[in-house]
């Protein structure tokens, strides 16, 4: 089977058995004055997924993939709305959550206080440019594109970093779980 209906049959079967847990994902993080339906931005990031399916390499964690374009796009939603996002403190805690889970390719791992410690250690001692796009993209919500109008680096270069600095974090962290457990 290709990528590409690999992926599609992948996204296929998450949003069949996860929908509903989605939409409180989504309505969770939006405030009930923003003109926006939760169900609005699960099909708007649905369909950027399905139709994008073939250019992404096989998605190993489809959980960590979906829920990190969600976020995006609850992150855009809100810029535009002016509206004031969850509270800076609680807003890092879930990012963090959030990347962990990516970082991980089992979404279902326990993430305890000492791994998130640890990944934040990880992130810190990352080399100056792949800390740099980990932090921008994955807890400040800027757009690769956004990153590349103002710093000149393509998009691709950017896209490349981020993957490197995913793969170097998962490798240091799988070792420190092993030596925790």
């Amino acid at each position: 089977m290709n990528s590409k209906s690999d992926n599609n049959k992948k996204l296929k079967d998450f949003f069949d058995k996860e929908y509903y847990s989605l939409k409180g994902y989504v309505g969770s993080k939006l405030k009930e004055s923003i003109n926006r339906d939760a169900e609005d931005i699960i099909q708007d990031v649905a369909l950027k997924l399905f139709t994008g399916a073939d250019r992404y390499s096989p998605i190993n964690n489809v959980a960590g993939f979906v829920y990190h374009a969600l976020k995006n796009k609850i992150i855009d939603v809100m810029r535009v709305s002016k509206k004031q996002p969850i509270s800076h403190e609680n807003q890092n805690e879930i990012k963090l959550t959030e990347f962990a889970q990516l970082v991980h390719s089992n979404s279902d791992d326990d993430y305890t206080e000492q791994m998130k410690m640890e990944l934040k250690k990880a992130i810190i001692n990352l080399k100056p440019d792949y800390k740099d796009i980990i932090i921008a993209i994955d807890f400040e919500g800027y757009t690769y594109k956004e990153i590349a109008f103002e710093t000149g680096i393509p998009v691709g270069t950017l896209m490349s970093r981020r993957h490197r600095a995913i793969s170097q974090l998962f490798k240091k962290l799988k070792t420190k779980k092993e030596i925790i457990n």
